[in-house]
């Protein structure tokens, strides 16, 4: 290279705050990934400390539920066949 040729008609990048900011943005996402999982832990630990507490289980509460719409499915497809029977 000449010494009159300007590199990249006076495109100059400042490397050693290019190597800062890269280094601080790691840091930064490295900080921002471990106060998500701290969160999530925290969040997990109470979710699970509130369905301990609870007087019925949700596996009991989704049984209930499921028996629920059962008995409300047979007796609505029950009362359909009743009002809808064929003579045959």
């Amino acid at each position: 290279m000449a010494i009159n040729e300007r590199p990249l008609d006076g495109f100059q990048v400042n490397r050693a705050q290019l190597v800062g900011g890269a280094v601080l943005g790691g840091i930064g996402a490295v900080l921002g990934a471990t106060g998500a999982v701290l969160m999530c832990s925290a969040l997990a630990v109470a979710c699970r400390d509130w369905l301990r507490s609870r007087e019925t289980p949700p596996t009991a509460m989704a049984h209930r539920a499921l028996h629920e719409a059962r008995v409300a499915s047979t007796a609505g497809w029950q009362a359909w066949r009743s009002e809808h029977s064929s003579p045959n």
